[in-house]
């Protein structure tokens, strides 16, 4: 009887984990469709300026007054539609990132309470005389913790250098402003 209710305690932990690839397949198509949604609005912003540019260009007649137009106008506003567009996509990014990591932070905190469970109660019905073979499961299911928690902390790492990565990112494209004055 002990090993059906022992087959029966794994069956929330396998729930949890379709729960967890679920709600991380979730980020993921979420992420997609944000990104989608920013680049066709870059595209429509960007043709719009584009025609807008260029009709304003045919009524130009002198060719430096139409470069000096290009080079003041048109080349300040894309980028700073490429400024806008690249924050958009990196602020998505870490949002998603976020909500990936907390969902592996839970994933990862119920998988160590369901093995830690399943450890007492598999050492609770240890047959009599076993004392020994429990003490070093036991010592060596101890060790597996402190692993386990080795590899929750390097992964809680990963994520937190990968937002400091796209922070970095975000800072080198924001143009900074000049404090200097002549």
């Amino acid at each position: 009887m002990s090993k059906k209710s022992l087959n029966m305690n794994t069956m929330p932990g396998q729930q949890s984990a379709v729960d967890a690839t679920r709600a991380a397949g979730r980020v993921a198509v979420e992420s997609a469709q944000a990104i989608a949604k920013i680049n066709q609005q870059a595209t429509q912003e960007l043709a719009a300026m584009m025609q807008k540019r260029v009709s304003e260009l045919m009524t130009t007649q002198d060719p430096k007054s139409a470069f000096e137009y290009v080079h003041a106008e048109v080349l300040q506003d894309a980028a700073k539609e490429i400024t806008q567009y690249h924050n958009q996509l990196l602020q998505v990014l870490k949002s998603g990132n976020q909500e990936l990591a907390y969902i592996a932070e839970t994933m990862i905190q119920e998988s160590k309470a369901d093995l830690i469970h399943f450890v007492n109660e598999a050492t609770d019905n240890a047959p009599i005389g076993s004392e020994a073979y429990v003490s070093v499961f036991k010592t060596s299911f101890n060790n597996a913790l402190q692993n386990f928690e080795l590899i929750r902390a390097a992964m809680a790492d990963s994520f937190t250098n990968f937002e400091k990565s796209v922070e970095n990112v975000s800072n080198l494209a924001t143009p900074k402003s000049s404090s200097k004055k002549s």
